[in-house]
């Protein structure tokens, strides 16, 4: 059978093109054999279903496997404790149906975790039963389910010290950090404080960290791409390729197997980098947005705070180091908005750089907080040919009409956006573009913005005046990112605040590259 790329539910290695977590795999049943209880929290859509299904299969030798979800669970099931503690035998029998062990688990006689309790450890006391459970957010906001945990905690416990049989380990999957459910419950008001009782107090504190990084390396990336080579034998460049799918997903399975699947089934098998570019293009331009990305929104506006601190990241070019116990900085790793690079906060890949630019540049268009020209003029896009010297001097005229005057503050925090937000609205439908460095434009370091247009690509470093030998270093970091990038041509856009600025348009010759140096 021909195998695919899936991008839908859980990948099995026998139907689909995958990475090979094998290793991963190794790491968890390391933590499986030491009777660990551990929690595998990421982003949606970030293979954690995909990760179970395979642990399940290299660990059903040697242990007995339960794995269910609570995406079975109904609102009615965790209305009570005696509703969910039948609703989960239910669904343990009906999964250990198939292997004829079904018959110990089903007690219509459970009625509270007192005698949940008491059933577990008369079943598992001489028995390996490991238990899985997916989609355990749909839990998280229900306080049957702290029991449930306290339950397995105090079992936990009471195993180490001899006194009790429980499931050899427990292993959950979602989004959010189960160790901190009491005070998420607290915060949403779904969970009310009695006396004595303390936030602090996790319903979970015995589990065990994953922090093993499941994102994909480019070689990793390559490895699945030689699966798929020995099947069409298209004459890619594997390696060349893998690297440029990291490039601008950063290892996100999803946005991994997602331009795959496009180049395999839209793209005609194009496996080159502008078949690659032509794969995010559509991925970043699609009218109905795949569920990862409506969930990206739905995050950023129902949280003003993280959607201002990417806008502040993006749009205004501010840099932040990582700080534990940051509210903020948390939840943007929790939705997989952000990363940590060298204790550094970074956007975590370039689609998702090239969505939510989209997403503050429409915003603000539709808000109409800021002027712009909204007819594109054919000279400057026609057909497949994007004129950026006469972009760039339709941009400076814009700009000295609506904002030559504006101080220096505004500048420093608005003149990216500008840019970008003047931009847009020319490369509809047929052009792109992505910051491609993660600076702090404010202080006058650069940020590059990659522009791309059918078959064109055009490098643009934005700089803050801050005087001449500054402004030499910003040729020399250009030329830099042009030799990574085999350009001939560089594009240099520097805001100089002073009142006493040279308004300019020229090419310049640095190191034998062309350079157009725009000055506004």
């Amino acid at each position: 059978m021909t195998k695919w790329f899936n991008v839908k539910g859980p990948c099995f290695p026998n139907k689909h093109y995958m990475v090979d977590i094998t290793s991963r795999l190794e790491k968890m049943k390391k933590l499986v054999e030491k009777e660990e209880y551990f929690v595998i929290n990421r982003a949606r859509q970030y293979g954690k279903t995909t990760t179970l299904t395979a642990l399940e299969s290299y660990l059903a030798d040697e242990y007995v496997i339960i794995s269910i979800s609570f995406q079975r669970f109904d609102d009615e099931n965790f209305k009570s404790s005696e509703s969910f503690c039948q609703k989960f035998l239910i669904t343990v029998t009906d999964y250990l149906k198939p292997l004829g062990l079904s018959d110990d688990w089903l007690d219509e006689k459970v009625g509270d975790f007192h005698e949940l309790s008491r059933h577990i450890t008369k079943v598992c006391k001489d028995q390996k039963f490991i238990l899985m459970v997916d989609e355990v957010d749909k839990a998280s906001n229900h306080r049957v389910f702290i029991n449930f945990l306290g339950m397995l905690r105090d079992k936990y416990i009471f195993r180490s010290a001899g006194k009790d049989f429980t499931f050899h380990s427990v292993i959950l999957a979602g989004v959010y950090d189960i160790k901190n459910i009491k005070l998420k419950m607290i915060q949403e008001e779904l969970h009310q404080q009695v006396s004595g009782e303390r936030v602090s107090d996790s319903p979970w504190n015995i589990a065990e960290n994953f922090d093993e990084d499941m994102s994909f390396g480019s070689a990793e990336i390559a490895g699945m791409l030689l699966d798929y080579e020995s099947d069409h034998q298209t004459g890619m460049n594997i390696g060349e390729i893998a690297e440029e799918i990291y490039s601008y997903t950063s290892g996100y399975p999803f946005l991994v197997s997602r331009i795959c699947q496009y180049v395999d089934e839209k793209l005609e098998k194009n496996w080159t980098k502008p078949g690659i570019l032509e794969a995010v293009k559509l991925i970043t331009e699609e009218s109905q947005p795949n569920t990862l990305f409506d969930d990206l929104f739905k995050n950023m506006r129902n949280n003003e705070l993280l959607s201002n601190f990417l806008y502040r990241i993006l749009m205004e070019g501010e840099r932040f180091k990582f700080a534990q116990g940051s509210e903020i900085i948390g939840a943007g790793l929790r939705y997989a908005f952000i990363r940590i690079i060298d204790r550094e906060i970074r956007i975590h890949n370039k689609i998702f750089e090239i969505i939510i630019t989209d997403y503050f540049i429409d915003k603000e268009r539709m808000e109409g907080q800021k002027l712009v020209n909204n007819h594109i003029e054919a000279d400057v896009v026609s057909g497949e040919q994007f004129n950026i010297e006469l972009f760039f001097e339709k941009f400076n005229a814009h700009y000295q009409k609506h904002y030559s005057h504006r101080d220096e503050n505004f500048i420093e925090r608005e003149a990216a956006f500008l840019f970008l937000f003047f931009l847009q609205p020319y490369l509809n439908g047929k052009g792109a573009f992505h910051l491609e460095s993660k600076p702090n434009f404010a202080t006058g370091k650069r940020m590059d913005v990659v522009i791309s247009y059918g078959m064109q690509e055009f490098i643009v470093e934005l700089k803050i005046w801050r005087g001449e030998k500054k402004q030499q270093n910003a040729y020399k970091q250009l030329l830099e990112y042009m030799d990574k990038r085999a350009a001939k041509k560089g594009y240099l856009l520097t805001f100089d605040f002073r009142k006493k600025k040279e308004i300019k348009q020229e090419w310049i010759q640095v190191d034998k590259k062309s350079i157009l140096r725009v000055q506004v």
